[in-house]
């Protein structure tokens, strides 16, 4: 391997990762791309590729085994990288079948399923919400005689607020686990924390977290995917006790639950009753609705290119971790009545250094040494997004049997 490029082979089941791909591409390594159909004339950056490859639409991990097997006959991968959520537990599979090193099956149950992750963090004392199993009647009566309502079931492997029923009574709960049947084992079942809901974005080296951004959000996410809003998320003041708190508690979770390398996003809550931080979710990857530009922004640090470096550089060289900023970043996102929203009329602070692409949404960041600044932009722009661009679509009802 020492004679010749590092191999890679990216996981996408979303459109994303293109700085990753230019990174690595730019570093020498080759990078193959295997994708969906429905993904498949997405502007990738081709020329950062050297082939593209696409499953029909949700092929299920034995066949893209055997795909990603039938292409290793001629290519010899080095790496396997999953970009998103659902390509973390494929990835982990094909790197127990390849026998390729990185993250296997068990460990990257802690980043895709939420009950594994709840019971390594209780066994390592890491707080989290108290839950339960959904498995057996008994242990879910008992459970319920003990935590009061509301509770919170969640699909145990669904990525950010998907899926996700705040459950009001006994009665309730019964309905809605009968309704899902067979998916029912897929469920878990935990204690409704009201709070502020906050997260870290971090690269994990050599099993030691060598960068993290703390931020915490406006409206929790929960609340902005079933109830509409404005999603906001403010750079944590820097060098305060709640940044040390965040800091001590995602290195630990990290350490713990298992990761060697790569880019994470963990969601906490700060409890409202006690005031305490609880780790809520957990995911091997960069965060998505704009969060790794919004880390960009305050400190110049790219998570996905510096992601694709840690990649290629495995186990050959120290990784060196550019100079950067500590600046303040605040972000807003929300789905537009527009299909292409102005966002310059009314959003034309200096401050502002990022508008977000996406049709159908409004979305911008901004940034300054002054973290006041920063919150106050966001007060008066998330105003301004609910009078000029605010509109609501139900999560999507997913098939329960």
């Amino acid at each position: 391997m020492a004679d010749r490029p590092v191999q890679m082979l990216l996981l996408a089941s979303y459109f994303k990762g293109e700085r990753f791909m230019q990174q690595a591409k730019a570093r020498g390594a080759k990078c193959y791309l295997l994708t969906q159909e429905k993904l498949l004339n997405k502007e990738w950056p081709r020329d950062c590729l050297e082939d593209v490859f696409a499953q029909q639409n949700d092929s299920p991990v034995l066949s893209t085994v055997n795909t990603v097997s039938y292409l290793a006959r001629r290519i010899r991968f080095d790496c396997i990288v999953g970009l998103d959520d659902f390509d973390v537990e494929v990835a982990a599979s094909l790197r127990e079948h390849l026998r390729i090193p990185g993250m296997g099956e068990t460990v990257a149950r802690h980043f895709r399923d939420k009950l594994a992750c709840r019971i390594k963090c209780r066994e390592e004392g890491i707080p989290v919400p108290d839950f339960t199993p959904v498995f057996n009647d008994e242990q879910v009566a008992e459970w319920i005689a003990r935590v009061p309502a509301p509770w919170m079931l969640k699909p145990r492997s669904e990525a950010s607020a998907t899926g996700i029923t705040k459950v009001e009574s006994a009665e309730q709960l019964w309905q809605l686990l009968e309704e899902r049947g067979d998916r029912r084992s897929h469920m878990l079942l935990e204690q409704y924390l009201p709070g502020d809901v906050c997260h870290a974005d971090a690269l994990t080296n050599d099993g030691k977290v060598v960068f993290a951004e703390y931020h915490r959000c406006g409206t929790p996410p929960f609340n902005v995917a079933h109830g509409g809003g404005v999603f906001t998320t403010t750079t944590i003041e820097r060098g305060s006790k709640e940044e040390k708190e965040m800091r001590e508690l995602n290195e630990k979770a990290l350490t713990r639950l298992g990761q060697v390398r790569g880019a994470s996003h963990i969601e906490f809550i700060r409890a409202k009753a006690d005031g305490k931080l609880y780790l809520l979710e957990t995911a091997a990857r960069v965060g998505g609705a704009h969060i790794a530009e919004t880390v960009e922004a305050s400190t110049g640090i790219n998570l996905w290119a510096e992601w694709a470096n840690l990649e290629v550089d495995a186990g050959k060289k120290p990784y060196e971790l550019p100079k950067n900023r500590k600046d303040y970043a605040g972000l807003l996102m929300c789905l537009a009545k527009e299909e292409r929203p102005d966002l310059t009329t009314n959003y034309n602070a200096p401050e502002v250094v990022f508008r977000a692409p996406e049709p159908a949404h409004a979305g911008l960041i901004v940034r300054s040494p002054d973290r006041k600044r920063v919150l106050a932009l966001q007060e008066e722009y998330e105003k301004g997004f609910h009078r000029d661009f605010l509109t609501f679509m139900p999560p999507p009802v997913r098939a329960t049997h």
